[in-house]
């Protein structure tokens, strides 16, 4: 039997929920780096990796979702830090998450996108493999158990991540952020949720799944399409419902109750593992937690 056969013979399991707004609520400014602060905060970092873990998470990713060359391209020389660059950041951000696990939870490595649009030239697509095997090599060699590539919105862009993630012989999660069109059923770029899945499944990921994007009530029809496109397991980490600015800031009005309510139809539509981005906290994942075991 596969590991990942091995993780979802019970049934579905739990992962976390937002990193970038509980580590501002412990003191990240608006616009830093949330990644280097696995060599300047680790313990505000573990902070957040531990309080999913005790709120629920059978699952918790990595503080490392800019950490390639590309995403973090000069944010590294404004910081003046023995040791500080993109291979001790991924390696340490793997660390702190597999310490605040306690062996209770499994690490997945988080992988973003670069952040440039290869469509429009910004970048090369040899110039993007290059900086993604870097950080999946970085992520594997530190005992991840497996590389999550996340938020992708470009078709070839996630066949490059998820082509340099398999090259570590660890399994391998691709998520779309799927938030555009007059459905929301789109991600920026224009892929439906029948072309991610048949596409990154023909490119090798063992995982499809959906995170970010729309909130959680549209996500579960996102997460049926998927489901029936593909044979792989579905991953979906949903907003906090959709969010509203007011005077400036960003506000998620949807409750822990609210988002776990969805959790029976989400499993009906093929869920195997269930989280949250955007808006979601601790407690949304012990609401999750909670409504699975009844």
């Amino acid at each position: 039997m596969s590991r990942l056969r091995e993780w979802l013979v019970d049934g579905p399991l739990i992962s976390d929920g937002a990193w970038g707004t509980e580590l501002q609520a412990r003191g990240l400014a608006a616009g830093a780096s949330p990644d280097i602060w696995n060599l300047t905060h680790p313990e505000r970092v573990e902070a957040v990796a531990r309080a999913y873990v005790e709120a629920g998470s059978q699952v918790i990713l990595t503080n490392t979702f800019r950490a390639n060359a590309i995403a973090l391209e000069g944010a590294l020389d404004a910081i003046d830090l023995k040791d500080l660059n993109l291979d001790s950041i991924n390696r340490a951000g793997v660390a702190i998450s597999k310490r605040a696990a306690l062996g209770r939870a499994l690490v997945f490595a988080s992988i973003g996108p670069t952040g440039k649009m290869l469509m429009a030239g910004e970048i090369g697509p040899e110039q993007a493999a290059e900086a993604f095997a870097a950080q999946a090599a970085a992520l594997a060699g530190a005992g991840a158990d497996a590389l999550l590539v996340e938020t992708m919105s470009d078709i070839e862009e996630a066949r490059l991540a998820v082509a340099a993630a398999r090259d570590t012989g660890l399994p391998v999660i691709v998520s779309f952020a799927f938030d555009s069109g007059k459905n929301k059923d789109r991600t920026m770029m224009g892929a439906t949720p029948e072309q991610a899945a048949e596409q990154l499944a023909a490119a090798g990921a063992d995982v499809i799944g959906a995170n970010c994007g729309q909130g959680i009530a549209g996500m579960v029809e996102v997460c049926r399409r998927l489901h029936a496109a593909t044979d792989r397991p579905i991953w979906i980490k949903a907003n906090a419902g959709l969010p509203e600015n007011v005077d400036g800031k960003t506000v998620y009005r949807q409750t822990p109750a609210e988002f776990a309510a969805f959790v029976p139809r989400l499993v009906e539509a093929g869920a195997a593992f269930i989280g949250g981005c955007c808006g979601t906290t601790p407690e949304f994942i012990h609401a999750v937690a909670e409504r699975l075991r009844a």
